[in-house]
């Protein structure tokens, strides 16, 4: 049976060594901390994975690695996406080849389709596989470019594994927006960490967070809260992430991120050039930050 898609599911950083290689067993070791930590999915080589600067042979080894790592504990949504089709269909099979349980397509980036380019550039990622696909929009990212909702409704109409939609643009009305237009089994997932709850709330079905590679167990509170109907606690649990992600904005993305999981204590390494580390100032800012959140003594 098709593993169910929903909750929380951090987009896994990628570690590098010394080298600038990929570390493995770092990679390895940051995913059993996730899955210890109760998440629900994990998203191997998204943005936050620095997807942007991995060769298409990298991409491939951290989706096998994830999926081996996951063993079936938990599901993996591998990022598939690419400035053109041909490359996102040729990841999209290696990942169904791999055994990844879903993917996640950001669109393209740099140039700028319109609607009907973006129509069929999915429709023909989505014939290239049989397992679900759910599209990425991230505008600040992308240089603009984003799904409309009824091109998300005629992609989840005509497209019988178009199956969802991760929203990273922050606007929190095109939840119900898309949602009105879909099928009932359309999965909504928000890809913004201060807007999980409002998400969930509007009828989303989880979250791609990049804050849960620090703090999983304060937006797993919040999904599992809502679940049981404590908005409260749920609440409380937002609030107490919400700096976190705030915290992305010292240094360049994603440097913090890093900084902080090695500030934990966890193998992240640094990122690839031209990104630099955060500043000694900024870094001092972020501790304080994950000590306030109750992440560091």
């Amino acid at each position: 049976m098709p593993k169910e898609i929903h909750g929380i599911i951090p987009a896994v950083i990628t570690p590098f060594d010394d080298r600038d290689r990929i570390d493995e067993q770092a990679f390895r070791t940051l995913i059993n901390f996730l899955i210890d930590d109760k998440v629900h999915g994990i998203f191997p080589a998204g943005s936050q994975g620095e997807f942007f600067a991995l060769t298409l042979e990298e991409k491939k080894r951290l989706i096998q690695i994830a999926v081996e790592e996951a063993h079936g504990r938990v599901f993996v949504m591998a990022h598939a996406g690419a400035v053109t089709t041909r490359e996102s269909v040729e990841l999209s099979q290696f990942a169904e080849r791999a055994g990844a349980d879903c993917l996640s397509v950001i669109t393209p980036y740099f140039i700028n389709p319109n609607q009907t380019e973006l129509f069929e550039h999915y429709r023909a990622i989505c014939q290239s596989v049989s397992i679900p696909i759910l599209a990425y929009n991230n505008p600040d990212r992308t240089g603009g470019v984003r799904l409309s909702a009824p091109t998300i409704a005629k992609l989840a109409h005509e497209v019988s594994n178009f199956k969802g939609i991760k929203e990273s643009s922050g606007d929190i009305s095109f939840v119900t927006e898309v949602l009105k237009q879909t099928p009932p089994d359309f999965k909504f997932i928000m890809g913004r960490d201060s807007l999980i709850l409002g998400a969930l709330m509007y009828g989303a079905v989880g979250a791609i967070a990049a804050t849960a590679n620090v703090a999983a167990k304060l937006a797993v509170g919040i999904y599992e809260s809502f679940q049981v109907g404590d908005y409260e606690k749920a609440l409380q649990y937002q609030r107490r992430l919400t700096p976190i992600r705030a915290a992305f904005s010292l240094g360049s993305f994603p440097a913090a991120m890093k900084e902080a999981l090695n500030l934990m204590g966890l193998p992240a390494g640094r990122c690839r050039l031209p990104i630099q580390p955060l500043r000694e100032e900024e870094r001092a800012q972020l501790k304080k930050i994950l000590q306030e959140a109750g992440l560091l003594a």
